[in-house]
């Protein structure tokens, strides 16, 4: 499977300052590779550098030093935008015009002409779930109903290769839930996706591979499974018994949680033994309702990066 992206030692620096500007390393020698049709998750907190890497690839900015390739071509090279779509962070356009003016007007800088402008604009904003609003000015949308106009249009031209940047900033449950469907529809399609983001749980529904950022460095980068031992954390029992069981539930469970309706949550430790625990509350009288284990998590192990090099940091600058 050939690469789709690469990046080889991708470095950026910034000037700051006023009287004496000093360069700050916004990225430091990224190295990657994403590999066509996987959804690849781009993770660090706020300032890490993952919005500098994106407009790198899209030659918004360009290196300090290194190189980037997309679909084995120079980043920014004509023929490659053809087939590339780009959703910004915080995407602005021009207030006055719809969102149907909007898109045909991109739709036209892609090259396509008479009815199929009319055809692209109009699939896309059903795929993002645009229905009459597409007729009002874009002053009158909200963050969210904006961030899905910028989705509709890096959409346009059916793109080969797509950069998201926060593509779920601004959206409420639903419109969050819309465009993770849509992602995996497109990696269904053999579209390759890479998207940067600081909400873990997204990178853990929809990505293959994962590559932590912290402070323009890549920590971390690999399939989930690889990256995460997801060590068992304990179990989450819920059941449902009279009030005469509550006093003995805690001899089962680490903690014990009253829920509504009659439901007890019981957290049992990780080496408890829940088939004979869910025997003796069965012999008892209570109902079980659920039993789950709780894992490490992406954001368990996200905390765990950014702390420890961040412990590296503060030691290097002590000494």
């Amino acid at each position: 499977m050939s690469a789709a992206i690469e990046t080889e030692g991708l470095t950026k620096d910034f000037s700051v300052g006023f009287w004496r500007p000093r360069p700050y390393r916004a990225l430091d020698h990224l190295t990657l590779k994403v590999e066509a049709g996987e959804v690849f998750g781009f993770l660090g907190p706020n300032g890490a550098g993952k919005s500098t890497t994106l407009k790198l690839l899209m030659q918004l900015l360009y290196p300090t030093s290194g190189e980037a390739r997309i679909l084995g071509r120079p980043a920014g090279d004509a023929a490659v935008r053809q087939r590339v779509g780009f959703l910004a962070e915080n995407p602005y356009y021009y207030d006055y015009l719809t969102a149907e003016e909007l898109l045909a007007y991109f739709a036209r800088l892609f090259g396509f002409r008479g009815a199929d402008v009319d055809t692209r604009v109009a699939r896309v904003l059903d795929e993002v779930g645009i229905g009459k609003e597409r007729r009002l000015r874009l002053r009158r949308f909200s963050k969210g109903m904006t961030q899905r106009v910028g989705l509709a249009q890096a959409l346009l031209n059916d793109p080969e290769v797509l950069f998201l940047d926060e593509p779920m900033s601004g959206l409420d449950p639903l419109g969050r839930r819309h465009v993770r469907d849509l992602i995996l529809g497109l990696r269904a399609k053999g579209c390759t996706v890479f998207f940067s983001s600081h909400i873990l749980s997204d990178a853990e529904t929809l990505c293959s591979r994962v590559g932590v950022l912290v402070q323009g460095k890549l920590v971390a980068s690999g399939p989930l499974s690889e990256i995460l031992a997801f060590e068992l954390k304990g179990w989450e029992v819920v059941v449902a018994c009279g009030p005469q069981l509550h006093a003995e539930l805690a001899t089962f469970a680490r903690t014990v949680t009253p829920l509504s309706d009659g439901h007890v949550l019981l957290h049992l430790a990780p080496d408890a033994e829940p088939d004979r625990v869910v025997g003796e509350l069965t012999r008892r009288g209570a109902h079980i309702v659920s039993i789950n284990p709780v894992r490490e998590t992406l954001e368990d192990y996200f905390v765990q990066v950014v702390g420890a090099t961040a412990g590296r940091d503060t030691s290097g600058a002590g000494a």
